[in-house]
């Protein structure tokens, strides 16, 4: 087993590298969205609203293969890596835009009309009032998003990316044990999601917070 170990635990790390990489961009898209289905004008919460709802209906794959296949006929070629992270980045975005939006809507709309009431702009009541609050109500799912997506972040090896699960096919191809390699690759998923969601909890046990 510790013939192959060493690589497998290089690809964790670029498996780590491709998830928290795309979880930053899914939250930025993802608030992005939200606030522009929620505040936006009308074409503006359309686009919003057409993005959520076709990445969130199309398989992962998919997206995968549009941007690492399908872009170079159009003149736009990328990396096997960096076209994982966009998809993972776009697909994680789609999903955490329903996390916020559903956060941001659970704020009572009475916080907004004080807010203005002593003098904010409707941006700075957004920012300073509605957000923080809406933050810790969308930590829950936002930390499921966080543990789940080295998960979803095998199907990079479609496209040729050294992540975990290309590692463990390597490994499998050298040395003929597939039942091995992959017990290995489950126990270190499981030890993975599993400190991930543990660290995510005790976030959120601080943070935690109730509309009252």
């Amino acid at each position: 087993m510790l013939e192959y170990l060493g690589d497998l635990l290089q690809g964790l790390v670029i498996t780590l590298e491709l998830s928290f990489t795309a979880l930053a961009i899914g939250s930025v898209l993802g608030l992005l969205a939200a606030l522009a289905r929620i505040y936006g004008a009308r074409p503006v919460s359309y686009v919003a609203n057409s993005y959520i709802e076709l990445i969130r209906g199309t398989p992962l794959t998919v997206q995968l293969f549009i941007i690492y296949f399908g872009l170079p006929a159009l003149g736009l070629l990328f990396s096997p890596t960096f076209s994982a992270i966009v998809a993972l980045g776009i697909n994680s975005g789609a999903y955490q835009a329903e996390y916020f939006r559903g956060a941001i809507e659970s704020i009572g709309g009475g916080q907004m009309e004080a807010a203005l009431s002593v003098g904010m702009t409707r941006l700075q009541a957004v920012w300073r009032v509605i957000l923080p609050q809406a933050f810790r109500l969308a930590l829950p799912s936002w930390s499921n998003e966080a543990a789940y997506l080295p998960k979803y972040s095998s199907v990079a090896f479609l496209v040729t990316v050294p992540e975990l699960l290309a590692r463990a096919k390597a490994a499998i191809a050298y040395n003929l044990k597939p039942m091995e390699v992959y017990m290995v690759v489950g126990v270190i998923y499981l030890v993975v999601i599993a400190s991930l969601s543990k660290v995510l909890d005790i976030v959120y046990e601080k943070y935690k917070f109730t509309v009252e």
